[in-house]
């Protein structure tokens, strides 16, 4: 059994007993978050919401806090003294999917 849910804008496959990184969350660890915004569900047959499967939930308990790597973004152009560097660190929320309730 698998769902797809959405979570900050951005979609996650997700099975029961997945790790997965999402969108820093104001929770703290063993904390639990009920996602109600599920695209799709299939347990045998796939249901497809329009747009959200009305009924169905995800359970997720909150793992821990945490920053990804760094991600340095370096523009160099022809000119002399034309140049950018920038790094950037995204900071997730690591959850462990408890349950698919359809």
């Amino acid at each position: 059994m698998y769902a797809i849910i959405k979570n900050g804008g951005k979609q996650y496959k997700v099975q029961e007993g997945d790790y997965i990184n999402v969108d820093k969350l104001d929770a703290q660890p063993k904390d639990r978050i009920k996602v109600s915004e599920v695209l799709a569900v299939n347990d045998g047959e796939l249901r497809v919401g329009t747009p959200f499967v009305k009924g169905a939930t995800v359970e997720l308990e909150v793992v821990v806090s945490g920053k990804d790597k760094k991600v340095v973004i370096y523009k160099k152009r022809r000119r002399k003294d034309s140049k950018l560097k920038r790094g950037f660190r995204r900071q997730y929320t690591r959850v462990r999917v408890v349950s698919i309730a359809a």
